[in-house]
């Protein structure tokens, strides 16, 4: 049982040990994180940040390397070699690397940059130049390499190099008059110089490589962000011109809608009113006794045509009215066209009748639309009183249909006076037009106008085919049952 507590005794310390070590790893890799923003402010960009980052970095690397290697000297045996001249010399990197951190912590990125290529290099050159090899010349190579990534001006950049390589070949080749050779007094101090020199360039390298890296990466996943947002952007903008176009196509119906409502009360006002007082005063004047009944008798023919003509008018403000209350529904149905246009031909039988006017009909079986029955029947009804309208006494019109393979066509034909090629432009602009007919009967130019908009709504359109003194044509095409 001892055993077993002393074993657990000693995992709990491990563990303890570990957590510890842990809490140290982890505050020094968060005061390294802000010795790497040292300087870092909103106003650069990303590419920038990276730079600094870096730079920070190999600074304070080189700072504490300018500290531990004098320590180093002191501590060594080989300490009391150096000359007295020479300490100055070899703290100059430490001093150097924190004038660099404290411009850069002062936003003076650009001088930080000079000082750092230039002092360093310099004070290298002073060292050997002095009589000392400390083994540091590999550092003049780290120069050139990281003069390439950081400076941007390419003058600076090419002085920086020329400076570190000439340093390079001149004092590390072919100067060989030094009074302190560090190899010779303490062989593991240089060799650990070389090796620091080795590891500066390389760390340098991998360090470039990552932050450009990730910079790419950046860079890629920003593209792909705002290649999204151009697509989300662009969805937006034929989502807002598709809206667009809805909409003004819903103000050009509006606008059409006031146009015919505007007509629609003008009718009201003044085209509905004339016939409607008219019969009332006749109808007045026969209570009253004032007319005798040959009067009465050569009144009604001119009483029956303005029944038939209110009669016709008010079908279509009632038809058109009851059509827009119920927000343009269409209710299809299967309509056999040879029924309806028989039954529409019996309606008007009176009406042709008193003009002597002859009604043939001439319908293909089967011919079946698919259509609503009562915007249909309407637009028969319009087609033939304007057929009956136009055409004088003793005339002819024709109500047929025709199924084709892709639709059904309804035509109705008069041997009428035809339409001119001006009154044509009206009808076909959609404008009101209204004309007398051949025995005087009146018109509000609506009759065309509704037959167009009704039959949009079912998937149909209206052909007007005439010629002046031989007569009109009105046809249109209706889908095929379903």
């Amino acid at each position: 049982m001892e055993f077993s507590l002393n074993q657990l005794q000693h995992r709990f310390l491990k563990v303890l040990k570990s957590i510890d070590f842990f809490r140290r790893e982890k505050r020094f890799f968060q005061f390294l994180e802000q010795v790497r923003a040292i300087g870092n402010t909103i106003s650069l960009d990303d590419y920038e940040k990276r730079k600094l980052r870096i730079f920070n970095q190999l600074n304070f690397f080189q700072l504490i390397t300018g500290i531990i290697a004098p320590l180093m000297a002191i501590l060594s045996s080989s300490g009391k070699f150096f000359p007295a001249d020479a300490w100055y010399i070899i703290t100059s990197p430490a001093l150097i690397s924190i004038v660099v951190l404290v411009l850069n912590a002062n936003h003076k990125y650009q001088a930080a940059l000079l000082s750092y290529f230039i002092l360093y290099p310099v004070f290298t050159c002073f060292i050997y130049i002095n009589g000392f090899n400390l083994g540091i010349e590999l550092s003049f190579i780290l120069y050139g390499i990281l003069a390439v990534f950081f400076l941007q001006d390419i003058g600076y950049m090419l002085f920086a190099i020329a400076l570190s390589m000439t340093s390079y070949f001149v004092l590390s080749i072919t100067w060989k008059q030094y009074r302190y050779q560090l190899e010779l007094h303490n062989y593991t101090a240089y060799l650990i110089n070389q090796f620091l020199a080795i590891v500066y360039i390389f760390y340098g390298l991998y360090l470039i490589k990552r932050e450009n890296t990730g910079y790419q990466f950046g860079m890629v996943f920003k593209n792909r962000e705002l290649h999204k947002k151009n697509l989300e952007i662009e969805d937006q903008k034929k989502e807002i011109l598709s809206k667009a176009k809805l909409l003004e196509k819903k103000a050009k119906e509006l606008r059409e809608s006031n146009t015919v409502k505007n007509k629609l009360f003008s009718v009201i006002s003044h085209d509905l009113k004339a016939p409607m007082y008219a019969i009332r005063n006749v109808l007045h004047s026969a209570t009253q006794a004032e007319l005798s009944p040959e009067e009465m008798k050569e009144l009604l023919p001119e009483i029956v045509k303005d029944l038939n003509y209110t009669t016709s008018l008010m079908e279509n403000l009632l038809q058109w009215a009851k059509f827009q209350m119920r927000s343009n529904i269409i209710r299809p149905q299967k309509l056999d066209m040879s029924d309806l246009v028989n039954e529409v031909v019996q309606l008007f039988h009176l009406q042709s009748s008193a003009k002597k006017i002859c009604v043939k009909t001439k319908t293909d079986l089967p011919a079946r639309a698919w259509a609503d029955r009562n915007i249909i029947s309407l637009v028969l009804r319009n087609l033939l009183s304007n057929a009956i309208k136009f055409t004088p006494q003793n005339g002819h019109v024709l109500i047929g249909t025709h199924e084709s393979p892709n639709c059904v066509e309804v035509y109705v034909k008069d041997s009428g006076r035809g339409i001119t090629r001006s009154e044509m432009a009206k009808i076909n602009e959609g404008n009101f037009y209204s004309t007398k007919g051949t025995n005087d009967e009146g018109g509000t130019g609506l009759g065309l106008m509704i037959c167009k908009e009704f039959l949009a709504k079912n998937n149909g359109r209206l052909i007007v085919e005439s010629e002046p003194g031989v007569g009109s044509t009105f046809s249109f095409t209706l889908p095929l049952t379903k």
